[in-house]
């Protein structure tokens, strides 16, 4: 007979998928994240697949940036190679570290991918392409088991298919905009993690999924998202909640979470974020009047 207990919250690993379109800023956010998380860049290991595109991240001081531990794979990008570069990356930086697979894309459509293992078994004497799909999804599943079951944190980045749209400009002038779609992956490989950010191309990352507390998240990532997240995963430490917009209160370039809750609760007696600090602080200006002195009640 099964036992039943009650249930209880455990320390977690962090289970992470970064989508967006070119230059929308995957690899740089997850670096961001990874370094909130582990606090040291010795501690991040970055697999690359963008033709060592990452190397571009390293020790910049206008981005702040440091020196993480990095392999280029060249391909075929074959769903074992990526399971052995993901377990070596994960022993090189130890359970407080953080896995960067940057990206999750190629293994699935590009040369020695999961499509083209596909395409191989149908060829094959009495294959078809339906039943090729039963072998190269066991691919496929144990690849992502492999990647979900390091003992470390991990983050994967994908490829989002685009299309593009006109959107208005600042001059008033259409202008074709690139708008991300789906993952390029298999379809419901979203579905495998803890957290999806989409970043779009104004660098801003909005939550697909989330099992945390990103589910209104819409901002650009700093690490002090990985910051967070680290005291979510680990102690189970809920963030601050902005008190007008009912957001989780997070990091802006200038200021860290700490400080935007202090400002707010020495000016306004409550914790608020950026935006609704912002708002408060118009609104208190357009109830001066010239001299300084408030309005009267209407």
């Amino acid at each position: 007979m099964t036992t039943f207990v009650p249930v209880t919250r455990r320390k977690s690993k962090l289970r992470l998928a970064l989508t967006g379109v070119s230059g929308a800023g995957k690899t740089l956010g997850a670096l961001y994240i990874a370094y909130g998380i582990t606090g040291d860049w010795g501690k991040i290991v970055l697999i690359d697949t963008e033709h060592e595109r990452a190397r571009f991240y390293a020790d910049r001081s206008d981005l702040g940036t440091g020196t993480f531990l990095y392999a280029s794979m060249e391909p075929p990008y074959s769903p074992d190679k990526y399971k052995e570069y993901v377990q070596d990356a994960s022993l090189a930086v130890g359970p407080d570290g953080c896995v960067i697979v940057d990206s999750f894309s190629h293994v699935w459509n590009n040369e020695g991918g999961v499509l083209d293992i596909k395409d191989r078994i149908a060829q094959q004497s009495g294959k078809n392409s339906y039943t090729a799909w039963n072998e190269a999804g066991k691919e496929q599943n144990s690849l992502v088991n492999t990647v979900l079951s390091v003992n470390c944190h991990t983050i994967v980045t994908m490829r989002s298919k685009m299309a593009y749209a006109l959107e208005e400009n600042e001059r008033g002038r259409m202008q074709p905009v690139k708008m991300g779609l789906s993952p390029v992956q298999r379809d419901d490989t979203e579905y495998e993690f803890d957290i999806v950010l989409d970043i779009a191309r104004n660098h801003i990352a909005t939550a697909s999924k989330d099992t945390t507390f990103l589910d209104k998240f819409g901002q650009i990532i700093t690490p002090e998202l990985g910051v967070q997240l680290r005291s979510w995963l680990d102690d189970g430490v809920e963030p601050d909640i902005c008190t007008d917009c009912g957001k989780a209160i997070t990091a802006t370039q200038k200021y860290s979470a700490a400080q935007l809750v202090e400002k707010s609760v020495n000016k306004f007696k409550t914790k608020l974020c950026y935006k609704c600090m912002k708002v408060r602080l118009k609104t208190d200006a357009a109830a001066k009047v010239p001299d300084g002195t408030d309005r009267p009640n209407p």
